[in-house]
């Protein structure tokens, strides 16, 4: 089976890696301090502060897991061997939005690191794939839940 690459730009890498770095340094001795008090109040089979540490730490271990293997499987986008031609991942694109009647500005990134509150919306997202190997002057469609979408693209840069 092929492993899936997680694209992203140097920028996403290295949030992700100092938020690993945060979670690893700071956050688990925070819940081993935590579990520590709980144990200290006695009896762990009616202890809720215990349990409740116990589930913290739980799900702090899967986000250093996720977190780690996501790092693992990076591909870093080299944003200098962006072809300002077409859309690509990690294109800045400025397109027209016929729905909204307004320009808007996206820029591609994988998945890790979509965000679509700031405008950083993912290769794999419906609009994010239509924009993919579009050029300036083109208009896509995308279907989305209410129908379809259309928009232009007026500017790709990096």
């Amino acid at each position: 089976m092929v492993e899936k690459q997680e694209l992203l730009t140097q920028e996403g890498y290295n949030k992700l890696e100092e938020e690993l770095e945060y979670l690893k340094a700071v956050k688990r001795k925070e819940v081993a301090e935590r579990l520590k008090v709980a144990i200290s109040f006695g009896d762990l089979s009616e202890n809720a502060e215990y349990d409740e540490a116990k589930n913290e730490q739980a799900k702090l271990e899967e986000q250093i897991l996720k977190l780690d293997e996501k790092l693992r499987k990076a591909v870093i986008i080299d944003e200098s061997q962006i072809d300002l031609n077409i859309v690509t991942v990690g294109s800045i694109v400025k397109v027209f939005d016929f729905d909204f009647d307004e320009e808007v500005e996206y820029v591609i990134v994988g998945s890790a690191e979509a965000d679509p509150f700031e405008g950083k919306i993912s290769n794999e997202s419906p609009v994010g794939k239509a924009l993919l190997g579009a050029r300036v002057g083109e208009t896509v469609e995308v279907q989305v839940p209410d129908g379809v979408s259309k928009f232009k693209v007026l500017e790709i840069r990096r």
